[in-house]
């Protein structure tokens, strides 16, 4: 069984630490965003209600003004250079909003994207087994951690990955501080696809 200095495991959980810590803020910054999203949307819409009643009611007050005034040829003009005016506000008021929309649009798509890379193959570097699922190496809660049911052992791995290339790095380090069992595996969606190529 490899031998692992107490200082080597101790940096390996504060590594996997900071690893879950950021990946609870990112998605507390994903929760924050998606409200965002929600409010947002809503504000457009209702802005678009409104807006559309103001340039219905613009209109009509034109062309009703404009027929009563016909004779008066100065305040037809000061009209249209109002509703011009009000258009430009509105045209302003839309750009910004479709400006938020689009970043909002980025934080939402990125929350897509961590959903399809959930169901996307990872890689992880098994480190050891069990027979009974009492752990106490780590917790489940770590985030670059996996423990995996592998009839009928419990696997220990390390690391999620999105290329075989950075498994088979860090599998090399795990070998050179004394994992000589370690291996490469493939997982999607939480189970063990097939033992990879160490090299």
């Amino acid at each position: 069984m490899p031998f692992i200095e107490e200082s080597d495991l101790l940096e390996l959980h504060k590594d996997i630490d900071k690893a879950q810590i950021i990946n609870e803020r990112l998605l507390d910054q994903i929760k924050f965003k998606n409200k965002e999203l929600r409010k947002s949307n809503l504000q457009r819409n209702a802005l678009a209600v409104v807006t559309g009643l103001f340039l219905i009611g613009t209109l009509a007050i034109t062309s009703f003004t404009a027929g009563l005034s016909s004779s008066s040829n100065g305040y037809e003009n000061h009209n249209l250079l109002v509703s011009i005016d009000s258009l430009d506000a509105i045209k302003s008021r839309i750009d910004n909003l479709r400006q938020q929309n689009e970043e909002l649009s980025l934080v939402k798509e990125f929350y897509l994207a961590k959903q399809f890379l959930d169901k996307e193959k990872i890689y992880s570097v098994q480190i050891k087994s069990f027979v009974d699922n009492n752990i106490t190496l780590a917790s489940e809660a770590l985030s670059n951690t996996m423990f995996v049911k592998t009839n009928p052992f419990y696997s220990y791995s390390l690391g999620n990955f999105e290329t075989l290339e950075e498994a088979q790095k860090f599998r090399k380090q795990l070998v050179d501080m004394g994992f000589q069992d370690a291996f490469v595996a493939s997982y999607k969606e939480g189970k063990r696809i097939k033992i990879e190529d160490p090299y």
